[in-house]
């Protein structure tokens, strides 16, 4: 290690600890989100719909922190291997997966919100009112598929990289092989990731305005009112908002965050990419604290054993 690198070196291991004990917090967070759910649906039978988006969700992001946590390990002891080697594209089908089932949760999370909280009379709206709760089990086996086609055109695109740089002489690999990797990188990679990002992502801004529109539309309409009871209704309306606020602002932070890596405009520093990957994922950490915050049988499980402990 050069002496000029010493304080570089320290911020590196001070984010990679904080990174670990993210990776922890959140399987420790999901985890419990996937228990108590899971031990419900057991017990029932059955989930509202609601919560089976949640169990998807906390499912994606539990094995997704297990997957990341493994592919930054080999990064951190391997650092100088071949990105795309068989190791790598082993991480990275996962992590394609995994990442793509976790947006398109959040997304159908706020679809499913959206169309019973708003207060909208389209008839558009008042059909998904009765139809989707039927139709929610169709859509997460249609996220889960089309995560899976998603995944699968990554492992492509890593699969005939990997192939130019084993299977060739050196002369070609120093020479095709870069422009191909620059090439791949600029011309699919980085596109196929904006479009498959950006379809679910603009689903979950798009349903996130229209409550927060309904929402904010009713609060006005009850302020306006007579009714007794309007400083608790607009209190209630006003709570609702400020959560939906947060939702949206670390959902459009990790949204960011992963358009952001996959353009490869970060410099090569370690410290820039272990602060990044710290970036990301405290943005999923405050979100699933939120969404057990926010749901009364979680919040109440967490307390109860809490007390219990």
């Amino acid at each position: 290690m050069l002496l000029g690198n010493t304080v570089l070196e320290e911020n590196v291991i001070v984010l990679v600890v904080f990174f670990y004990l993210l990776c922890l917090v959140l399987i420790v967070e999901n985890g419990y989100i996937l228990i108590m759910l899971a031990s419900e649906w057991a017990r029932c039978g059955m989930l509202p719909p609601c919560d089976k988006i949640l169990t998807c969700l906390s499912a994606s992001r539990f094995f997704l922190q297990l997957v990341v946590g493994g592919k930054n390990l080999y990064v951190l002891f391997y650092p100088m291997v071949f990105p795309y080697n068989t190791v790598h594209q082993y991480f990275s089908f996962q992590w394609d997966f995994l990442n793509s089932v976790t947006i398109w949760s959040s997304a159908l999370l706020s679809v499913f919100y959206c169309v019973k909280i708003t207060t909208f009379t389209y008839p558009v709206f008042l059909w998904l009112k009765w139809r989707i709760s039927g139709y929610m089990t169709w859509l997460l086996l249609g996220s889960l598929g089309i995560s899976f086609v998603i995944a699968f055109l990554f492992f492509i695109g890593n699969y005939h990289l990997y192939s130019v740089y084993s299977g060739k002489s050196l002369l070609f690999q120093n020479y095709t092989g870069e422009n191909l990797k620059r090439n791949l990188e600029r011309y699919y990679f980085f596109p196929l990731k904006v479009i498959t990002y950006s379809i679910p992502a603009s689903i979950f801004f798009l349903c996130m305005v229209l409550l927060i529109t309904s929402l904010e539309r009713h609060r006005k309409k009850i302020l306006h009112s007579n009714s007794g009871l309007w400083d608790f209704r607009t209190q209630a309306h006003t709570r609702a908002l400020k959560t939906l606020l947060t939702f949206s602002i670390l959902f459009a932070s990790y949204f960011f965050a992963l358009i952001v890596n996959a353009s490869n405009i970060l410099p090569s520093e370690k410290s820039w990419y272990w602060g990044w990957q710290v970036l990301i994922y405290l943005c999923t950490a405050i979100h699933s604290t939120f969404l057990i915050l926010n749901n009364p049988r979680l919040r109440d499980g967490l307390f109860v054993r809490s007390f219990q402990l």
